[in-house]
């Protein structure tokens, strides 16, 4: 079986890290284990089979204080999708499954470096994410 589809590009589309004062990254320093990431996926036709498919990380507090960090990544990764590949749900597939389990070391590994260069280091997501699992439980 040939691949579905092609990745002809990845890069950071949107970086962002904010820390108002030093008051606050006192608290979320003491904090940033209770952080979560959460994920947003969309996607965009462009020409010639080819779809413009932007991952979203956010790492932040859900609790309602006032002293938080919040950060930020669009990660884009234009791919071309194969001939054969017609039917809409394959198509869905292939961006919320098969693209994101292949650039999911990169964009962790993106979002970690910036947790580490503003000023939270040693931070690890104890689990991957299960991409496969989050597309089936989808439709249950």
């Amino acid at each position: 079986m040939t691949e579905k589809f092609k990745i002809l590009g990845k890069f950071i589309k949107d970086l962002s890290s904010e820390t108002p004062d030093v008051e606050t990254y006192l608290i979320v320093r003491d904090r940033i284990g209770k952080y979560q990431l959460s994920i947003d996926i969309n996607s965009k036709p462009l020409k010639n089979k080819m779809i413009e498919v932007n991952t979203t990380f956010k790492f932040e507090d859900k609790e309602q204080s006032k002293k938080k960090s919040h950060f930020e990544i669009v990660y884009s990764t234009i791919i071309k999708v194969n001939e054969e590949v017609t039917d809409k749900k394959e198509l869905e597939k292939i961006i919320l499954c098969d693209v994101q389990v292949k650039i999911y070391p990169d964009l962790e590994k993106a979002l970690l470096d910036l947790l580490n260069n503003s000023g939270y280091p040693g931070i690890k997501f104890e689990k991957k994410i299960e991409f496969e699992e989050l597309y089936k439980q989808r439709f249950n």
